[in-house]
């Protein structure tokens, strides 16, 4: 998939495309359905299908104190968008100039004379423009006078409720993240860096990965069956990861994020990885004795092996991105 990373300035775009305009964080089954319609509608006209993005997130910078912890960094957005077979990205740098276009505007001088779009489809709860009426209707309104059709994302619903970035937030933060992964059509994952630990689990019989995570959001306190995908050794490990504070032993309240991997016992620090959030076991817990503690984790460990057993790593369809 192209990237054209300023496309309303020097970088040139083709004319007549047909496109989605959003967010699309998480790039969830709603966001999917409408981006593999683009590339459908695009392939029946033989012409290009897109996505245009805006980064960072409109309310980053309207209203900062107010901005929702993003599902994905635009790294993963984008790889994420190129799965659903969409052959260019626009990433819209956002500003405050461009959140002060009128909606008119941006639909006259951008969609129409820049880009020549035939056809756009946007979520029915997208905005754009000054005050944020740009929507649907506009688009509607406006592409039957200027020559292009324009029409609103399906609706999506998972458990008889409709798909949205907010609903996955909620259900990662709160560490549903196996609804998180029915709403977002794959397991929830987290790209980071193994760092030096202390090595606690090391003493405790079960070594771990201390991961620094590059995302915003992860997961609430609580232990997890995850995989952890090493590119340097082209495999994704079966594991099981606390997120939390480590009661039993530790007083502060700095959360970390330690993987025990069930097959590997390599140094693999300071390389990045992939972090896959599968199903959470429970929440983390107090022990009174590091006894009782190293018990619980070998139990952990025990229930997350007769998970794999059941689902094999590579029935699970984990993305992994070349060269991650």
């Amino acid at each position: 998939m192209r990237v054209l990373r300023d496309p309303l300035g020097k970088d040139e775009a083709p004319r007549g495309m047909v496109m989605s305009i959003g967010n699309f964080d998480g790039v969830h089954v709603g966001h999917q359905a409408v981006l593999r319609h683009v590339v459908e509608r695009a392939r029946s006209l033989g012409t290009v299908s897109a996505a245009m993005t805006l980064d960072p997130h409109p309310t980053k910078i309207l209203r900062p104190h107010q901005a929702p912890m993003l599902l994905t960094t635009l790294e993963q957005r984008l790889e994420l968008i190129e799965r659903c077979g969409l052959e260019l990205a626009l990433v819209v740098p956002f500003t405050r100039s461009l959140a002060a276009m009128e909606a008119e505007t941006f639909v006259r001088d951008v969609l129409v004379q820049r880009l020549a779009v035939r056809e756009v489809y946007i979520g029915k709860n997208f905005r754009f423009g000054t005050d944020r009426r740009g929507d649907v209707d506009l688009l509607m309104r406006m592409g039957q006078a200027l020559g292009f059709t324009a029409a609103a994302a399906p609706i999506v619903e998972v458990d008889g409720k409709v798909v949205s970035s907010t609903r996955v937030r909620a259900a990662i933060a709160e560490g549903r993240v196996d609804e998180a992964w029915a709403m977002l059509g794959r397991a929830l994952y987290a790209d980071g860096e193994v760092m030096i630990g202390e090595r606690l689990g090391r003493r405790l019989g079960f070594p771990t990965l201390n991961i620094d995570v590059t995302n915003e959001l992860h997961p609430g306190k609580g232990v997890y069956v995850t995989a952890v995908h090493i590119p340097s050794f082209r495999r994704t490990f079966p594991s099981v990861t606390n997120v939390g504070v480590r009661p039993t032993m530790y007083e502060d309240s700095t959360i970390t994020i330690e993987s025990h991997l069930l097959d590997f016992t390599a140094d693999v620090y300071k390389e990045p990885v992939r972090l896959f959030f599968l199903h959470r076991l429970r929440e983390e817990m107090l022990f009174p004795s590091a006894a009782q503690l190293m018990a619980q984790i070998r139990s952990d460990v025990e229930t997350a092996t007769l998970w794999f057993v059941k689902r094999p790593i590579e029935t699970l369809d984990l993305v992994v991105r070349p060269g991650l």
